[in-house]
């Protein structure tokens, strides 16, 4: 009897906890039946249905296939205009006594532009005046010869000894008036050379070409070496380059001769450029291709290393669909999308991938189809409204 009892009773334990176990399972089931529901819900936003008042608010756009022309949007550098502007070197060797012009100053093709205490200067002065002196002796001894030969008064050969000497002379007296010139001498010294006057023996760096003094490189006391020491750089700033980075993806769409509109800042205004040459070699450390772009530059607003943005505007043809920017929105993971209107009338998000942006448009390759209508203005009301 007692070993029935206990039989029973055993029977009854299983049963309690199998039933306990199924409902420990039930429950389970139910819960996560439910939160995998609420993050179905809370992941998946429903559509958004607006009153009539509330429609009136909205403004829609029919997508359609259209033509457009890409712009691309890069950086770059600011860079003189190489054709017209041009490095001083010094002509003659010395320590510098005097600059006489500073940076921005605006010169002439001739002007001083810094006095050099030169051995140089003074040694050629002073051959030049020498020069003069002996061809002019030459030339007299010549033609007194000459007269002279026609009394008899010297035989044949001095004459044409004294012609020649006289022709050397003169062709020595020419060299170092080359040399005078080469030396940047101005006219007034050389006329006192001429006229047998003193001449003030210093040396002087003068502007080879007309234009703004964009770099001083020289300071008062320093050592110059003839044909290698840098002094000056002389520019026209009328006229700059913008050295624009293009990435290889974009190289395609960019030709010589496309317009460029460059931007120094947020609120300069915009100056117009042209692609004049594109690079055929990749920068090593960008991995971009420069596309030279000449830039107008006027009131010198734009200087040397200044960074720039630079909007080249191809002028290939592309088809695709537009949608205004206004239209795009981004969601929690910061993709972007729009609201397109359903058929039951509600509006749905609707994911898009952003193309290149053409003005105030985007060319969207993926996302949305020729006929779609989406919100492009009310928008955010309604990313308002999904996350109440």
């Amino acid at each position: 009897m007692r070993l029935a009892e206990h039989r029973g009773k055993s029977t009854r334990i299983v049963a309690l906890a199998f039933i306990a176990t199924a409902i420990v399972a039930s429950i389970a089931g139910c819960s996560s039946e439910t939160d995998s529901s609420a993050q179905s819900a809370t992941t998946t936003p429903s559509n958004v249905t607006l009153t009539a008042a509330q429609r009136q608010n909205v403004h829609l756009y029919t997508v359609a296939l259209s033509k457009f022309r890409k712009t691309i949007e890069t950086t770059g550098a600011v860079d003189f205009d190489n054709d017209q502007a041009t490095s001083v070197l010094a002509p003659i060797s010395g320590p510098v006594a005097r600059i006489l012009v500073s940076p921005g100053q605006k010169v002439r093709k001739g002007d001083a532009l810094a006095i050099v205490d030169s051995p140089d200067f003074a040694t050629a002065v002073t051959g030049y005046s020498k020069a003069l002196v002996a061809a002019k002796n030459a030339r007299k001894i010549s033609d007194v010869d000459k007269d002279l030969i026609q009394h008899q008064g010297v035989g044949q050969r001095e004459e044409e000894q004294a012609q020649t000497d006289a022709a050397s002379a003169e062709a020595d007296r020419d060299a170092a008036l080359q040399a005078v010139v080469a030396l940047n001498v101005d006219s007034q010294t050389i006329k006192d050379i001429q006229a047998g006057r003193a001449a003030h023996a210093q040396g002087v760096i003068r502007a080879p070409i007309a234009g703004t003094v964009a770099e001083k490189l020289i300071t008062p006391g320093q050592l110059l070496q003839a044909g290698t020491t840098p002094c000056f750089t002389i520019a026209d700033l009328s006229r700059v380059w913008v050295m624009a980075q293009v990435s290889g993806s974009d190289l395609a769409s960019i030709h010589v001769g496309d317009p460029v509109d460059v931007l120094a800042g947020v609120d300069a205004k915009g100056l117009t450029g042209t692609v004049d040459n594109i690079s055929a070699v990749v920068d090593p450390d960008t991995h971009a291709v420069i596309a030279r772009v000449v830039v107008a530059n006027p009131g010198d607003a734009l200087k040397k290393q200044m960074y720039v943005r630079a909007l080249i505007h191809s002028r290939d043809e592309n088809n695709g669909m537009l949608i205004p920017v206004s239209a795009v929105l981004r969601d929690d993971e910061n993709l972007p999308f729009v609201y397109s209107l359903q058929g039951d009338g509600s509006f749905a998000r609707q994911h898009v991938t952003l193309g290149d942006r053409v003005g105030e448009q985007y060319a969207i390759p993926e996302g949305v189809k020729a006929g779609d209508r989406i919100v492009v203005d009310g928008a955010l009301f309604m990313q308002f409204m999904q996350t109440q």
